[in-house]
């Protein structure tokens, strides 16, 4: 049983590694999105689904169960297709091909540095409004409220925030276990953002499904924020400054993880992050990450982000790359 699994986990790793890569060099074709739909709209579609079928959208416990049942049933058909999808894809190297071009559009390695590279280039126009649409594309908060540091701030908490949700934490369940570990997780993470609110119409309908992502991102963050701390030297920091700041403060984030790479990433830039900020009508009055760290963020605070963020995505190749190496 022990030797199966350890020949699972080497072709999956494989198979992790050439995805990677792949979303790194091509990241997501828009060409093809602006025709058929994205893998994570079709995910999105039977969330909707869910939530008009179950959400009965009173206060009641009946909405406790029934966002129960909604999210064991779209993480179970999302297990059974990923599972399907594996057998076929080991019957044919055509199969094989497309199983890891799949994986690869399920990654947000590209897409990531893309859009927040796109925030840096926003803040050189004059107008303030263009920073704010760029930066709304990645950050949930109302950016008509953000001045060009608040936009830079934004920016970067995102970066580290979506690093962990769009990357490690879909690459790590398909470590562990395959397309269906990696097809269940962007399940669960989709529906989280869609109906895991903490709001009247949410805050019990979503409930499980927001633990359910809070439990499966737990492993990801932390590896996350070992990731960025051990690449701060690359942007002037001490790896033991960045993961002492997370080991401390990472539990002041509403969230049980995404204070970690956000805290990490504020200690490794030597900048500070969260503080109070606004989303929609709801005004959340957090402390900052890294306190004594410089407020005033620009541009320049980003590239760095960015830097970190591509040196965070070599590591964590290597990392598989070197495990792949031992199971070979």
């Amino acid at each position: 049983m022990v030797l199966d699994y350890t020949l699972f986990l080497s072709g999956t790793l494989a198979s992790l590694l050439v995805a990677l890569l792949l979303d790194a060099v091509f990241g997501d074709p828009d060409w093809i999105w602006r025709r058929i739909p994205h893998p994570v709209a079709w995910i999105g579609a039977l969330v909707s689904g869910a939530d008009k079928l179950l959400n009965f959208r009173e206060n009641g416990a009946i909405n406790y169960f029934s966002g129960i049942i909604a999210i064991v049933i779209l993480a179970g058909f999302a297990g059974l297709v990923g599972w399907g999808m594996r057998l076929v894809s080991a019957q044919s190297l055509a199969g094989s091909v497309a199983m890891i071009v799949l994986a690869a559009i399920l990654l947000a390695q590209k897409s990531l540095y893309v859009h927040v590279s796109r925030v840096v280039t926003a803040l050189e126009d004059p107008d303030i409004q263009t920073a704010r649409r760029a930066v709304a594309m990645i950050v949930g908060r109302n950016p008509e409220d953000l001045d060009r540091s608040g936009i830079s701030r934004a920016a970067i908490e995102s970066t580290a925030e979506n690093l962990s949700d769009g990357v490690i934490a879909p690459a790590f369940w398909f470590a562990i276990a395959g397309f269906p570990g990696l097809l269940i997780y962007k399940t669960v993470n989709t529906a989280d953002s869609m109906i895991g609110h903490r709001n009247e119409t949410y805050g019990r309908f979503g409930w499980a499904t927001a633990r359910l992502d809070d439990l499966l991102n737990l492993i990801p963050a932390r590896l996350t924020a070992i990731l960025l701390a051990l690449c701060a030297p690359l942007v002037g920091n001490s790896p033991f400054k960045a993961l002492g700041g997370a080991i401390r403060e990472a539990r002041w984030h509403k969230s049980p993880n995404a204070g970690w790479p956000e805290s990490a990433t504020a200690y490794a830039l030597g900048i500070s992050l969260a503080g109070p900020r606004q989303y929609g009508d709801e005004k959340v009055d957090a402390p900052f990450f890294n306190a004594t760290g410089r407020r005033d963020s620009d541009a320049r605070d980003i590239n760095r982000a960015l830097r970190l963020l591509v040196a965070a995505l070599v590591l964590h190749w290597l990392i598989y790359m070197g495990l792949y190496a031992a199971l070979a």
